[in-house]
């Protein structure tokens, strides 16, 4: 079989493409390189009493939602069962983050642990991400309504390859990766 020119550019070409695609989907921090976390993952780094604050509030790990990548950093939340704490009514959410996030396009997390809470307003929630351990309020956005149907659920960090929000009930907040 002889080879010819076009043959051997045509061929340099596709190892060209196939290198750059792999390398763009495989890489870390990849969308494509995080999936759903299963319950025992999330059970594995979500703590049964997350600590907010000076107290050590219990978490309802049936509602715990994360994604995991393939270097088993996790991004995931959970419930806190705040009734009868100090957190009642400022705190609904745990949320541990293995890697930089950015939430929106101005909050940007260190790795660590969050306490979310939301209040009611006329264009959806208005959602506040505290440092978990002293409280101090690291930003506030607004989640909107879903623009599509979707099951409602307590809370719910979809993988980015797919959705890239976090979901509170029936309102969406974006989120990026940020490595």
């Amino acid at each position: 079989m002889k080879l010819t020119r076009r043959d051997i550019l045509l061929a340099a070409i596709l190892c060209t493409v196939s290198a750059s695609m792999v390398a763009q989907g495989s890489g870390a921090g990849s969308k494509r390189d995080w999936r759903a976390a299963t319950p025992a993952e999330l059970e594995a780094v979500l703590p049964a009493r997350a600590p907010v604050e000076k107290e050590h509030i219990e978490t309802e790990m049936r509602s715990a939602s994360g994604v995991i990548d393939s270097r088993s950093r996790v991004i995931a939340a959970v419930v806190l069962i705040t009734a009868g704490y100090a957190a009642n009514g400022k705190y609904y959410y745990y949320l541990l983050a293995q890697t930089p996030i950015r939430i929106g396009s101005n909050i940007d997390l260190a790795p660590g642990s969050y306490a979310i809470g939301w209040t009611r307003s006329s264009d959806g929630l208005l959602v506040h991400i505290y440092e978990a351990e002293t409280g101090v309020e690291r930003g506030t956005i607004t989640a909107h309504p879903l623009g599509q149907p979707l099951p409602i659920v307590s809370i719910k960090i979809w993988p980015p390859s797919e959705r890239s929000v976090i979901q509170i009930g029936r309102f969406v907040l974006p989120y990026s990766l940020g490595d």
